[in-house]
């Protein structure tokens, strides 16, 4: 959940990166082949974490948000849509956010479903 969060706010604050790091020689923070890294160490991830919570609570609410948000991430990070626009950075941010949601969802429901240790 911290990790799509944080990914939500790295490609919200990204134009700002790319604007600002290159004054101060650090142009490496840009580069295509990170973003898309991320994006599939993200996908990975999240597909594992709601696969063992699935395994747990048994309900797809989870899977229903992280569909849209993986959908958004990839088509933005490997499509002519991947440009560091404004509109690239809402769609990466809103993408993230569903994932978050996703994991927040998840954790939830496997939270719900768990059995009583307390007896």
């Amino acid at each position: 959940m911290w990790t799509s969060f944080l990914c939500a706010v790295h490609c919200a604050l990204l134009p700002l990166a790319l604007a600002v790091l290159p004054t101060l020689g650090l142009s490496v923070v840009g580069r295509v082949d990170i973003d898309q890294a991320f994006v599939v160490f993200a996908t990975v991830l999240a597909i594992a974490s709601l696969a063992v919570g699935y395994r747990r609570h048994r309900a797809f609410l989870a899977w229903l948000l992280l569909a849209p948000g993986l959908l958004l991430v990839w088509a933005n990070a490997f499509s002519p849509l991947h440009d560091h626009s404004l509109w690239h950075a809402v769609m990466m941010a809103a993408g993230g956010l569903l994932i978050a949601v996703a994991h927040l969802v998840n954790y939830r429901l496997s939270h719900l479903t768990a059995p009583d240790r307390t007896a």
